[in-house]
């Protein structure tokens, strides 16, 4: 896919960057940049986009992301304009990877790390203990001076790479051509998709915002994204649905129907398709990987 580049944020005074995201500060477009990533989503959910992989996330994730990776996450509404503390919250780690130096990249001792940034150019998910390890980490970065956060993240990745619980969220299959961009037409269909995708929504309809005839338009979407609009515009209902099987009590003809499908054996159909479950096994299965993390 095609993205809006971001410039880096990085100053005289710092060699990388570490933030606190708030609310609305959370809001970004489809875009990539030269640094690598490394970000704790503290307080919010929603879907994920990042490379060719669609699907939710939610408080406490962890994403490893490599140069020029293609992302953008569409929060809850309910997560960016709260006036109380329960407003949405990210931690975002922003760096190169000569931060320390070729040098000290090619040393034995670093082999560690460059095969986790190399893992990490199809983006990764830090699970189990590692995950909370790196989200404690991630929020003592943010009261440390200069020096100690500079060790932090060193040991951040040093825990990553030594323990790999971590899984691949981009295909193998995915490159992104970051010489052309196409910001405008991919960013409106985003947008109006996310917008409409609990209604019926028409393929003319989404090509005539970028005034294209839909045949035109099938074409180009399939060379850019290597997916169809129909199975991207799946790929998203069945997003908002695994969300919505882990955080509601709804019986899943309500999911169905909340996520654009009128007939609710299609959606087991499509769920199918997409996750390898039916929905109740999606729910348990989540149910039971949360109460053995609690039993831990």
């Amino acid at each position: 896919m095609k993205a809006i580049l971001k410039k880096s944020t990085i100053t005289p005074d710092h060699s990388f960057t570490v933030r606190k995201d708030v609310g609305a500060e959370m809001l970004s477009s489809w875009h990539y940049h030269p640094e690598i990533e490394l970000l704790l989503i503290k307080r919010s959910s929603g879907t994920c986009l990042i490379g060719d992989f669609i699907g939710p996330f939610k408080h406490s994730d962890v994403y490893l992301f490599g140069s020029n990776l293609p992302h953008t996450f569409r929060h809850e509404h309910k997560y960016l304009h709260r006036a109380d503390q329960k407003n949405g919250e990210s931690i975002v780690i922003l760096f190169e990877q000569e931060l320390w130096g070729n040098h000290f990249l090619s040393l034995p001792e670093s082999q560690c790390l460059v095969r986790l940034i190399e893992a990490a150019r199809l983006g990764l998910r830090i699970k189990g203990e590692t995950r909370k390890k790196v989200a404690r980490i991630a929020e003592e970065m943010m009261n440390e001076s200069p020096t100690k956060r500079m060790i932090h993240l060193l040991s951040a990745l040093e825990i990553i790479a030594s323990t790999q619980e971590y899984e691949t969220i981009s295909s193998n299959g995915f490159f992104h051509e970051v010489n052309s961009l196409d910001q405008s037409r991919i960013n409106k269909i985003f947008e109006y998709t996310f917008n409409n995708f609990q209604r019926k929504i028409l393929v003319e309809d989404v090509a005539a915002l970028i005034a294209m005839g839909k045949h035109s338009f099938c074409r180009y979407f399939k060379a850019k994204t290597r997916k169809t609009y129909l199975d991207f515009l799946i790929e998203v209902r069945i997003g908002h649905a695994c969300r919505l099987l882990v955080e509601q009590d709804m019986n899943v003809a309500e999911i169905g129907y909340a996520c654009g499908y009128n007939n609710i054996s299609h959606f087991y159909h499509q769920f199918k398709a997409v996750t390898n479950k039916h929905p109740l096994e999606y729910r348990s299965s989540y149910l039971h990987k949360e109460q053995a993390l609690i039993a831990v």
